[in-house]
């Protein structure tokens, strides 16, 4: 009986390291792409991403006639860690929560556009959204339940404590 429940843990524990393992792999939270190999396009636009904040508005759809709501999300880096995936280590939504939020995105020539259809973050819900960032903007849709509209910005640099 001892042997038999012995034998059953390790079969838990090797379940639990398995599951452990392809939940890491599928959210994206292993290792990043090395550096040196991102493209000059994917290199910039990791760079501008560090320590930057998209400041700007968002609307919801059937509401046009009140006022822009102000829109903030601070990030601390943009790491690729697939080939269509990359994690935003960000203060998520209004809890002021830092966690990682790996995305689809897809490049458009030289435009960074994030594609996400029905695509669950674990804690906050199912979205869908494009966001495409230029230069120093960002713009795009969003749909989150029956809630949508518009958002748009820009990009920030945010000094850092170590900068301050």
């Amino acid at each position: 009986m001892r042997r038999l429940i012995k034998l059953a843990f390790l079969v838990f524990l090797l379940i639990l390291a398995f599951g452990g393992g392809w939940l890491t792999a599928k959210l994206g939270i292993g290792a990043a792409v090395p550096t040196a190999s991102l493209s000059d396009l994917e290199r910039k636009f990791a760079d501008q991403m560090q320590d930057a904040a998209l400041v700007g508005y968002f609307t919801i759809s059937g509401r046009e006639d009140r006022a822009l709501r102000p829109d903030r999300y601070e990030i601390s880096s943009v790491q690729k860690v697939g080939d269509d995936r990359w994690r935003f280590n960000a203060k998520v939504g209004e809890t002021g929560i830092s966690a990682p939020v790996v995305v689809p995105m897809q490049w458009l020539g030289d435009t960074p556009v994030i594609t996400m259809t029905d695509f669950t973050i674990p804690g906050m819900g199912t979205f869908t959204c494009r966001v495409a960032f230029y230069g120093d903007r960002y713009f795009g849709t969003w749909q989150h339940g029956q809630f949508g509209g518009h958002m748009f910005g820009k990009v920030e640099k945010v000094k850092t404590q170590t900068q301050l």
